[in-house]
């Protein structure tokens, strides 16, 4: 009789451990994600933050040069009073499992691509990553390229090649206005999805990224510019030379800039969520195994009344 009670209550802890051990499979799987997440967001964050001076001085010269174009003539510079060719460069991840980063940023384009289209513009998207261009061919929106190349492992020579292509391709007027549409990295708490203007070079440029420092704090009051000081810039030797060299450098760093961001929110929001879906099996684990044990011993417990009381009866 102990063997039969032994038996029935061995069948019925065998299904259930048939649905503990995949999670707790899974479990292990998300915990070194999480590890590897960890690591890779401290280095790109760490890589952020040493690019960050640099990135925003020039980001600061980058919108002062506004003012040069009315006495200097650049194609980086020209505006069209009435746009019609867009140009929106879409950054995604290649991979998923990182939360909402992917979905955050595919929203706020398609929401971008939407508004110019009512506006009766055209509208031409390059993706950067997989699931962007995954995405759109799902929606069916034409994708004219799709860079997989740009992961955390990018270098600085590959954004200046992407940088010099889209700055070739303005000059060359194959669009009035190129826009990045990416994750905007603030701090290891903030991250957001903006639509940034690249191309014609202005205020817009970098207007978004001033106010979201002044808004969070994460500015200081030495890093501000003195009112009025981009118009009495001084350039030398002249604001020609200064376009046809550093311009085009100017630019390319922002770019740079905004990918790595883009590719440290990227290994944050991986981060945060390995990190809950650890937390998630782990607690549905440490359920399944009271529920578990509560059934074992209600079950033995139960077989061994109804042996006791056919043993009664009997006798």
């Amino acid at each position: 009789l102990l063997v039969s009670v032994l038996v029935s209550v061995g069948v019925w802890c065998f299904d259930l451990c048939a649905v503990v051990t995949p999670i707790q499979i899974k479990s292990t799987i998300k915990s070194s994600a999480f590890i590897f997440a960890a690591a890779k967001s401290r280095r790109m964050m760490n890589r952020v933050q040493g690019a960050k001076p640099y990135g925003e001085k020039m980001e600061e010269i980058l919108a002062g040069l506004e003012h040069l174009s009315a006495s200097a003539d650049s194609p980086l510079l020209e505006k069209k009073d009435n746009p019609q060719k867009y140009l929106l460069v879409v950054v995604t991840a290649n991979r998923g499992l990182c939360g909402g980063y992917n979905s955050n940023v595919l929203k706020l384009a398609r929401f971008r691509i939407a508004e110019l289209q009512q506006q009766g513009k055209d509208v031409e998207v390059q993706v950067i990553g997989k699931k962007g261009a995954s995405y759109f061919k799902f929606i069916k929106v034409p994708v004219e390229r799709v860079y997989t190349d740009i992961d955390d492992t990018f270098t600085l020579s590959r954004s200046y090649e992407l940088g010099r292509y889209l700055m070739d391709r303005f000059q060359a007027k194959g669009c009035d206005v190129i826009e990045v549409v990416s994750t905007v990295y603030y701090s290891s708490a903030t991250q957001l999805p903006e639509v940034k203007q690249m191309l014609p070079i202005g205020q817009e440029t970098t207007a978004s990224r001033s106010h979201m420092r002044a808004s969070t704090g994460t500015g200081s009051e030495e890093q501000k510019p003195e009112e009025g000081y981009r118009q009495n810039m001084i350039f030398e030797p002249d604001a020609e030379t200064i376009i046809e060299k550093l311009l085009p450098h100017l630019l390319q760093t922002v770019l740079f800039r905004s990918l790595l961001e883009a590719v440290t929110a990227e290994q944050i929001y991986r981060r945060v969520a390995m990190k809950a879906a650890n937390d998630a099996a782990g607690d549905m684990t440490k359920s399944l195994t009271q529920l578990y044990n509560r059934k074992r011993q209600a079950s033995i417990t139960q077989e061994l009344a109804e042996i006791v009381s056919g043993a009664d009866a009997i006798a």
